[in-house]
């Protein structure tokens, strides 16, 4: 073939992809950095349980329900320029947040910091397209950017930890003027503008639809976890689905669609958010349940067992820096796939050792489950965003987005609603003699409270109250980590079998867009597959290797 072969990014590139790293581990710190703000928050402004809720998670709620409609947002206006109009929206709304006198008025903030957060995300992974043309290098840069994303979310509450520790609550939202401030300065002489441009305006009934049901989907997924009653959260689910099914038939009829629908017929794409979706279910809810163990039945503090975790981010970051260069000799569905199976084998160790009581297997086991996970989320994330024509990058990264924090809900909300009916049945079952019915009934609402009141329940009754509550969560982690492992080998077999053939970033394929046809942007596979194989024919006879998957490069 005589295309032309992709330019290597050069200082200039690097020194773009530092910029995007800093508001993208800001913005996944504001997923956590309220946690240990919470009690400090809630004797200044004096919320309602619900009003607290609301505060923590509706930051959440915004990104997920914006970041596809913003993405294909940024595909059409620019994807730089949206990443300034949100970098200047999302500092505005940090310094009102942290001002804020009311519960009502901290709400408002964190829900226009979801909205600005959701221009943000995808406008910081797709930009990546436009600054990294050869595989090798994007699939490095992607991994980075998602190691920042990791780092963040982990240091969050270690941060605010901090900085509560000299000043009042707020300031843990300012940590992101200064960041957004070097983003304004620097993004305009870092940072290119999309090379490629959708046409015509956004489809605003389309974006209001998808929003709408983004929302319903991800408030009842996470209410099931939360205090909402599973009919609540199940109506939820069902108006998102409905409203989904309408979206999805609009797209099908429309000639500019705000989400392309063909892209799902690249196995890359489909099979990739598949897979990462499932990745990030089994990772989240093992997680969540994991940290719940290590307190109320080993006894932690929340300091200690936040330490413990340490280990497990630590070697999930080195992991996700070394899969790009592992991607150079073995292919990604492989690595993937090993990746995945690994984990698996980390949440059967938390399964076979939870009624064990034992820190270093649980430790131990949970490392294993997060490093064998950490390094396949960059790499899906790179074959779902790589898969899409450049023009529309914004809107996979929406997807790819979108997808992990499907994957989020959905673990958070089934494992552990798995898990708590495990914890209760099992410890009505074994109710011990001497505790009331009513205490009885508290105990098992959740495992924090069951300890609260075998603590303060005296003597014989309380201390087998308290075994009780330890040994019933432990059957509950038990059957989590069980299907985590499943859902996990489930995930290793559709990367296997599904992206072993795909085109991407990482096997060789030009950009979809070079199949397209007449309109420019209709995907044809067919001509992307024989584009890849041409590929890595030239490169083989050309001696050019070391790149991802062992395959041509890009666009060659």
């Amino acid at each position: 073939m005589n295309a032309k072969i992709p330019e290597r990014a050069g200082f200039r590139a690097w020194m773009g992809l530092a910029v995007l790293a800093l508001p993208t581990m800001v913005l996944s710190m504001d997923l956590t950095v309220l946690h240990l703000a919470a009690p400090s928050l809630s004797a200044d402004l004096e919320p309602t349980g619900t009003q607290l809720l609301w505060i923590l998670d509706i930051y959440g709620f915004m990104v997920a329900g914006f970041l596809l409609v913003m993405g294909s947002l940024g595909d059409r206006i620019g994807r730089r320029r949206l990443l300034m109009i949100g970098a200047v929206a999302f500092a505005a709304a940090s310094v009102v947040a942290a001002f804020s006198t009311t519960p009502e008025a901290l709400i408002a903030s964190r829900a226009l910091l979801g909205v600005a957060g959701g221009t943000l995300m995808p406008s910081t992974l797709a930009l990546l397209t436009d600054l990294f043309h050869v595989p090798a290098q994007r699939t490095f840069a992607i991994a980075c950017w998602m190691t920042a994303f990791t780092a963040g979310e982990a240091v969050g509450p270690l941060v605010g930890g901090v900085l509560l520790e000299f000043f009042w609550w707020g300031s843990v939202f300012l940590i992101a003027v200064p960041v957004m401030a070097l983003l304004l300065v620097a993004g305009p002489f870092l940072l290119p503008e999309s090379s490629e441009k959708l046409p015509g305006r956004l489809d605003m009934p389309s974006a209001v639809m998808l929003v709408a049901s983004v929302l319903l989907l991800v408030y009842g997924l996470k209410s099931i976890t939360l205090d909402g009653t599973v009919l609540e959260a199940l109506v939820s689910c069902a108006a998102g689905l409905f409203l989904g099914l309408v979206f999805v038939r609009r797209q099908l009829r429309m000639d500019d669609p705000l989400m392309d629908l063909r892209l799902f017929r690249f196995p890359a794409f489909s099979a990739g958010l598949g897979t990462q979706m499932l990745a990030v279910a089994a990772m989240a809810g093992s997680q969540l349940l994991v940290i719940q163990y290590l307190q109320s039945v080993l006894g932690l503090t929340p300091l200690l067992a936040g330490l413990w975790t340490v280990p497990s981010i630590v070697l999930g970051i080195g992991a996700t820096l070394l899969a790009p260069k592992l991607v150079q000799y073995v292919r990604p569905a492989y690595v993937v796939g090993g990746g995945l199976l690994t984990a698996s084998v980390g949440a059967t160790m938390v399964a076979v050792t939870a009624s064990e009581v034992s820190l270093a297997w649980t430790v131990v086991g949970f490392t294993v489950l997060y490093v064998g996970v950490t390094p396949t989320l960059a790499l899906t994330t790179d074959l779902i965003v790589s898969s899409a024509p450049r023009k529309r990058a914004g809107m996979a990264s929406g997807v790819a987005e979108s997808g992990a924090e499907f994957g989020l809900a959905g673990g958070m909300a089934f494992l552990a609603t798995g898990a708590m009916a495990v914890y209760q049945t099992r410890l009505f079952s074994s109710s011990p003699e001497g505790v009331e019915e009513g205490e009885l009934q508290d105990a098992a609402e959740t495992v924090g409270g069951g300890v609260a009141v075998a603590e303060r329940t005296p003597g014989e009754p309380g201390a087998a109250l308290l075994e009780a509550v330890r040994s019933s969560f432990a059957d509950g982690l038990q059957l989590a980590a069980t299907i985590s492992a499943v859902v996990l080998v489930a995930g290793a077999a559709l990367a296997v079998v599904f992206l072993r053939g795909s085109g991407s970033s990482t096997t060789g394929q030009v950009e979809p867009s070079t199949g397209s046809t007449g309109d420019g942007d209709q995907l044809d596979l067919g001509a992307d597959v024989r584009a890849g194989e041409d590929a890595e024919a030239d490169e083989e006879a050309t001696g050019d290797g070391a790149l991802c998957g062992g395959a041509g490069e890009s666009g060659r």
